[in-house]
């Protein structure tokens, strides 16, 4: 009976159909979608500008901080060796020598055989004169100054300028190039040619207006491989040597105003000197018959510089004649120049106190000053002409040359003493000035 009842309340229990679900998708929402694609885009360009910025300013520093740069080096000059004798100029052609000589002992027989031997001799020596003004040639380029300018009809025009520059010195990142001055003046852009034919763009590093030069530089990153293989930087010689007078010399540049030309010669002179404030250069006089707008060197028999050319200071009874400055006195302007450091001014013209001025006429040894420039340090300090310089700075002067050198050593708008000896009735009285130099300009 209870069995049954169980039975009967089983029965009677409800039924359940299975729940069915169906899961319906979140509907698209386009605008907040484009929200968070522009957004993950800005960042994305945010980030890239964030790393390039780094990058480009702390890649460098890590750089210099692991891989330091070493700064460029000074240009200095070696002092000048004892002077050459005359017979240590000639052509170093021991080989064509030796032949010449075996040649004129065998044929000594015949007449026609003698000339012929000198003919060959003559042969032989242009022929090695040619070779080394190939040599030089390394180390001479072409300047060209470019200025845009405009006609009377207002059609743009590129006005070129000219000149011979030799490539003066180097280290360890730039080439440094002397030119001209009045070539690269006030210009818009400077070319360089060097001997191979190629060119690179080059920058004024400082010019100096005394002898109207300057010095230009040239990344040596802007020079391919091959040119760097082929130019050679100016061996420099000496101007002081007593035989300059009546030796060979090679005019190289464009002493006929032909870019590449080449004239032998001899030196007429070399005594004659180009005073100029604060400086002294100089003069070499050649027999070279050149144009008067010759620019280039002199090049002895050794292949060495010895003169730079400048007509502006030719003699008018001999206009066409090649005229150089001295080598010797354009080196201290040449580093002075490369290293950009500025002159520093005095204000005077002088020279030296000779041995027959000091024993006759009682002047003490000393830069004798011959001339004061108007407004200078000098003569706002006092100084005058008949004046001679025995101290400049704390350093003893002897002589004109060591007046320029104290001179070089010091530094623009410094304060400098300055002892000199000035005549008095009949003898001469130290006198002490102290005075800021100025820069010349």
């Amino acid at each position: 009976m209870e069995d049954h009842k169980k039975e009967n309340e089983i029965q009677e229990l409800p039924k359940f159909d299975f729940m069915k679900e169906r899961i319906k998708e979140r509907p698209l929402n386009k605008k907040k979608l484009l929200r968070r694609t522009a957004l993950t885009a800005a960042m994305a360009v945010l980030f890239g500008f964030v790393a390039c910025l780094t990058v480009l300013v702390l890649e460098p520093v890590f750089s210099n901080w692991l891989y330091p740069e070493e700064p460029a080096e000074n240009i200095t000059f070696p002092p000048e060796t004892e002077e050459i004798l005359p017979e240590d100029m000639a052509l170093d052609d021991e080989e064509l020598e030796q032949e010449n000589e075996e040649e004129t002992e065998t044929d000594q027989n015949t007449a026609a055989e003698t000339e012929t031997d000198e003919l060959d001799i003559y042969k032989g020596t242009y022929k090695r004169l040619q070779e080394l003004t190939g040599e030089v040639s390394k180390c001479l380029v072409t300047v060209t100054g470019v200025t845009s300018d405009t006609d009377w009809f207002d059609n743009l025009y590129e006005s070129k300028g000219q000149t011979t520059g030799v490539i003066a010195a180097n280290n360890s990142k730039e080439y440094f190039v002397l030119a001209d001055m009045q070539a690269v003046k006030s210009v818009e852009t400077i070319s360089v040619t060097f001997c191979d034919g190629t060119s690179v763009q080059a920058e004024i590093k400082m010019n100096d207006p005394v002898t109207g030069l300057s010095i230009l530089f040239i990344d040596k990153k802007e020079i391919g491989k091959e040119t760097l293989d082929r130019i050679e930087t100016a061996v420099f010689g000496s101007s002081n040597y007593a035989s300059l007078t009546g030796s060979p010399v090679i005019a190289l540049g464009s002493p006929t105003g032909v870019s590449g030309s080449v004239v032998y010669g001899t030196v007429t002179s070399s005594g004659n000197a180009l005073h100029t404030v604060d400086s002294r250069y100089k003069l070499i006089t050649t027999d070279i018959y050149g144009s008067s707008r010759s620019t280039g060197v002199l090049v002895n028999l050794q292949g060495q510089i010895v003169g730079v050319m400048n007509q502006n200071y030719r003699d008018d009874e001999m206009e066409n004649m090649i005229v150089a400055l001295g080598i010797s006195e354009l080196k201290e302007t040449i580093e002075r120049l490369s290293n950009g450091k500025s002159q520093p001014y005095l204000g005077i013209y002088g020279t030296d106190v000779t041995d027959e001025i000091h024993q006759r006429l009682k002047v003490p040894y000393g830069a004798y000053v011959t001339e004061i420039e108007m407004d200078s340090p000098a003569m706002q300090a006092g100084i005058q002409s008949g004046d001679v310089i025995v101290s400049l700075s704390g350093r003893t002067v002897g002589n004109y040359e060591e007046y320029m050198q104290a001179l070089s050593d010091c530094t623009p708008a410094s304060t400098v003493n300055v002892t000199l000896m000035r005549k008095n009735q009949e003898e001469y009285k130290a006198m002490s000035f102290q005075l800021t130099l100025g820069e010349l300009k």
